[in-house]
């Protein structure tokens, strides 16, 4: 990929979710999209200019306090002069101190009040992206646009004012250079066509080189966040050595690349400095024939000199910027590329806020695909207010995306379809009243960082702790809170990791009714609970669904079984719908489903009740409460199976 990178530094290109960048040392789009957040601080950029312009006189000032002191007062012999220009040499030098001092912290300020505001921004803006920018795009990628390439933009703006001052700097000095003596000025830059030429040949290569790091590094990342994320299943499968061998080639690729571009970097200054050399031997050469012709004097001789000199320390230090500057305006690239990515929907100029709502949500006709493929394909379905439906069919068949869209993840577009709640297109409402009114669970709990108590609140602050503990007990979730160590105000770490992962779904059931939601969707909510809290979980279910329009993607039969309509979903289209009964007289594709689901688990109990007779003599092992030995001549054998499923392999030894 680098190496197709062209000479051309106008162009640039940067993929969502990709690295490929073409940056140049200035950026008009970036510089103008970046002046609204200076304006911002203008008073403190103002004061950060204004000491820069006093700076850069203060600097330009002393060469030529020198050529005055020795031509017009030693050569003369005017000591009390030459005190005058002492005098004058120290409230330069003051006056160069402070306004140095002030310029650093003004532009201090500016800069981290512009950083401030773009990680806002940048945060704000992410929170606003669509969730299909986030199945695209790696973490890595994104943490290393908000840290990264924010951390290089604020070496940009110190870079900014530096090199201003410089070019102020280099104005001065070549104005006085002409003034001292034009003739001796067109010589000593003569050398200044071999630096621009030496300077054309290693910006490409300088470029390549820094776009390199920058793509190695964010490789780097994502990788690094890739395998801390799924540490377990690392250790688990021993991937270790495979893991390390990889990490090992990242940043192999990234120590190489870094240590390329900063031999290039090295190799411009030697070039400078050679230059600076050429420019004072013609100086020194010509200007001394000069003195002896009395046509020159030895002070203006000393003060070209120094202004040589200090014509090529802006010189030098703008083509060592001039490489940051590229860093930075491949930074402000990246920001502003991901500042301007557009959410793939937002709420139109009309939407309006919706009602409260009972519940009611009809789908009509809805199409929806992730690309060309459509994985939902001409749905239609009918819930009333406060029926529970269950979502079946086998892996891949569209059920998560169908909830996905009711909740507004992903919009349906005009023409496929649409989906209605309480009769308002969800379309013509604003996302925000839509979300208010309805919770989500998901198969993998996400706690925060925070305590018991503000993770079932959530955004909630207002709503009362007697309220939180009504919820947390409907779940069955109250009484091990309150065996935590401060109860409801004990800390939980990253995503909950100190409590099972059973305990941290039963929080999130909390956190999804505390507001009582008039639609719940269930995305496999019980699939990582263990026997013994999916035993609390089912009798809270009751409590979780009554009163509320509830959706269920789950494979429990138990709740299959009692929702009030089942839709079996094959491919992204609807196949069958109807209740447990009416889908088993079918004998289609739920009536298979379940049966496969039925002998599983029958399977598991006739080995348990095999393994329980021959292993535990002179006891009886109930399953669900009931002796299979005694129960199964008088009790249909698919109850003795949801039994089953109630208590999941829960053993009680009956003396």
């Amino acid at each position: 990929m680098i190496g197709a990178l062209g000479s051309k530094t106008k162009n640039r290109k940067l993929a969502v979710g990709g690295e490929e960048i073409f940056g140049t040392a200035y950026d008009k789009n970036v510089v103008r999209k970046i002046v609204p957040y200076i304006f911002a601080h203008k008073k403190s950029a103002i004061v950060a200019l204004v000491s820069m312009l006093v700076f850069s006189a203060t600097q330009v000032a002393f060469p030529w306090l020198i050529k005055v002191g020795i031509d017009s007062f030693i050569s003369n012999g005017d000591f009390s002069g030459l005190t005058l220009v002492f005098g004058i040499f120290i409230v330069l030098a003051v006056l160069n101190f402070g306004s140095n001092f002030i310029q650093q912290l003004s532009m201090t300020i500016v800069a981290q009040g512009i950083l401030y505001r773009l990680r806002q921004d940048m945060f704000a803006h992410l929170q606003k992206l669509s969730i299909s920018f986030y199945d695209k795009t790696e973490l890595g990628r994104i943490m290393s646009r908000v840290q990264g390439d924010v951390g290089q933009l604020q070496e940009f703006m110190t870079i900014l004012v530096v090199t201003l001052g410089d070019l102020i700097s280099l104005v001065g000095i070549i104005v006085v250079l002409f003034i001292l003596n034009t003739q001796l000025a067109l010589i000593s830059m003569l050398v200044l066509p071999i630096f621009a030429f030496g300077l054309m040949v290693w910006q490409p290569y300088a470029l390549r080189a820094f776009v390199r790091v920058r793509t190695a590094a964010s490789i780097v990342n994502g990788n690094l966040n890739e395998s801390i994320t799924g540490v377990r299943v690392v250790q688990s499968m021993n991937r270790q050595l495979k893991n390390m061998t990889d990490f090992d080639s990242k940043t192999g690729e990234l120590k190489d690349s870094s240590n390329f571009a900063n031999r290039l970097s090295a190799g411009l200054l030697p070039l400078v400095d050679i230059l600076m050399g050429v420019a004072i031997a013609i100086v020194i050469l010509f200007g001394s024939r000069m003195i002896i012709a009395n046509a020159f004097e030895i002070g203006a001789m000393i003060a070209f000199v120094m202004y040589i000199q200090r014509f090529f320390d802006p010189v030098r230090n703008l083509a060592m910027q001039y490489t940051q500057l590229q860093r930075s305006m491949a930074s402000g690239i990246r920001i502003f590329e991901l500042l301007d990515q557009k959410p793939d929907f937002e709420d139109s100029q009309n939407a309006i806020e919706m009602p409260q709502i009972s519940g009611r949500v009809e789908l009509k006709n809805v199409t929806f695909g992730y690309g060309s493929e459509d994985v939902v394909k001409d749905v239609n379905i009918q819930i009333e207010s406060g029926q529970t439906v269950a979502i079946v069919g086998p892996t891949g068949a569209g059920k998560t995306t169908l909830v996905s869209l009711i909740n507004r993840f992903y919009e349906v577009q005009k023409g496929k379809g649409g989906i209605f709640v309480d009769g308002f297109d969800i379309r013509e409402v604003t996302r925000h009243s839509l979300s208010s009114q309805i919770s989500m669970v998901l198969q993998e709990p996400f706690l925060f960082s925070g305590t018991v108590r503000e993770n079932i609140k959530y955004i909630h602050k207002d709503v009362s702790d007697s309220r939180m503990v009504e919820v947390s007990k409907a779940v069955g979730a109250h009484d091990f809170i309150m065996e935590l160590e401060f109860g409801y105000d004990t800390y939980l770490h990253e995503r909950g990791i100190n409590l099972s992962v059973g305990q941290r779904q039963l929080l999130s059931f909390a956190r999804a009714i505390i507001t009582d939601p008039k639609i719940l969707i269930l995305d496999e909510a019980t699939a990582n609970i263990d026997s013994h809290t999916e035993v609390m979980v089912q009798k809270a279910m009751t409590n979780l669904l009554r009163g509320r329009t509830s959706i269920v993607i789950a494979h429990r039969l138990s709740t299959i079984r009692d929702a009030d309509m089942i839709v079996v979903l094959k491919d992204g289209e609807v196949i069958e719908t109807g209740n447990h009964a009416e889908l088993m007289g079918l004998q289609g594709l739920y009536s298979h489903l379940y049966q496969m689901n039925y002998k599983a688990i029958e399977s598991t109990i006739n080995t348990d009740a095999n393994a329980s007779k021959e292993n535990s003599a002179g006891h009886m092992e109930n399953i669900g409460g009931f002796d299979p030995a005694v129960v199964s001549p008088k009790i249909k054998h698919r109850d003795l199976v949801e039994s089953r499923i109630s208590s999941r392999k829960q053993k009680v030894a009956v003396s």
